[in-house]
């Protein structure tokens, strides 16, 4: 396959795996590019700056292809040294860095100043807009459909891809919802010139979370999400378990909703520590896309972006053109 995105990072098909916390690690992220994708290890998976450095290297010893770094901007009160961790990335040769969260621009001219090539998520057209103007190279569009956090505009990929094409001129990564090769053909005739998947690529072989977590996405069905933060302003798309029901239960009450209230019920550490290492899905939050009701194995990278790849031709080839005979 020949799109901007293959040429711009010199790879093989455009099929993203995007940053996850906690599982953008370098068993996946080189699995993901040593299949002809491009991975993206996940900075603040890290704990330091120097911690980040290392898995690249460790990476490097996985995969001589390309992949690059994600970084997060999520606003904090105590928040990670993001320019540390940035610069950890570009010291040790790192050539792409895709940005989420807030506005990437401060850290646009550092990157540039080194050559590094940057792709923004965003969530919505104006986001897209704003990024392209301000100038990232690529936007990875971001619909409802998406694990984590869809924004608040609730607009999936059918109308927001077509949307967005409409006022970019950058390339486009088509981001949320997509786990196969016929959606694949059908978001790249909405114009996307790649695909950016997550919860896909956790249901692997080589992700480094645990097998019942794996196991419990394969038995789901698309219907096995809901949506969380949402009086907060802050939507995040996660399993339907007890602690997530518990979430929503809290919101429900009347008056203004008090994150106090839900700290102890969805820190990082207690999903991270309980489900994606530990195995019980019900007992922390995980994010998680309604992409689970078209997950039925758990394929090695190689296996899964070779079917894609099948898939996307045949679609184009068998099913469209006979349409139009």
């Amino acid at each position: 396959m020949k799109t901007r995105i293959t040429e711009l990072f010199d790879i093989e098909y455009p099929i993203v795996q995007g940053g996850m916390m906690w599982v953008g690690r370098a068993e996946l992220v080189s699995a993901v590019s040593n299949a002809g994708g491009l991975g993206f290890l996940t900075a603040l998976t890290l704990p330091t700056p120097e911690g980040l450095a290392q898995e690249i290297e460790r990476c490097r010893g996985m995969t001589d292809k390309p992949f690059g770094v994600n970084l997060t901007i999520l606003p904090a009160i105590n928040p990670p040294p993001y320019q540390e961790y940035a610069q950890a990335a570009v010291e040790s040769g790192i050539k792409i860095i895709e940005t989420a969260g807030h506005n990437p621009e401060p850290f646009l001219p550092y990157f540039k100043e080194h050559d590094v090539k940057v792709v923004h998520k965003c969530t919505s057209v104006r986001h897209a807009v704003k990024a392209q103007k301000i100038g990232v190279d690529v936007v990875s569009v971001d619909g409802f459909e998406c694990a984590g956090h869809p924004g608040e505009d609730d607009v999936p990929n059918l109308v927001l891809l077509a949307a967005a094409k409409e006022q970019l001129s950058i390339p486009m990564l088509a981001s949320g919802g997509i786990g196969n090769g016929y959606q694949m053909a059908a978001v790249m005739a909405l114009g996307a010139e790649g695909i950016n998947m997550g919860t896909r690529f956790v249901a692997t072989k080589e992700a480094p979370v645990h097998d019942n977590m794996k196991q419990a996405m394969v038995e789901a069905d698309e219907r096995a999400t809901t949506l969380v933060f949402r009086t907060l302003r802050n939507t995040a798309r996660v399993y339907k378990n007890q602690v997530s029901s518990k979430v929503l239960e809290i919101e429900s009450l009347p008056g203004d909703t008090d994150f106090g209230d839900l700290k102890d019920l969805v820190a990082g550490v207690r999903g991270r520590e309980r489900c994606i290492e530990g195995g019980d899905i019900e007992d922390g939050v995980w994010t998680v896309g309604l992409v689970m009701g078209l997950i039925h194995d758990i394929p090695s990278c190689q296996e899964l972006i070779d079917r894609i790849v099948a898939e996307a031709r045949e679609a184009v080839s068998d099913r469209l053109l006979s349409l139009l005979d």
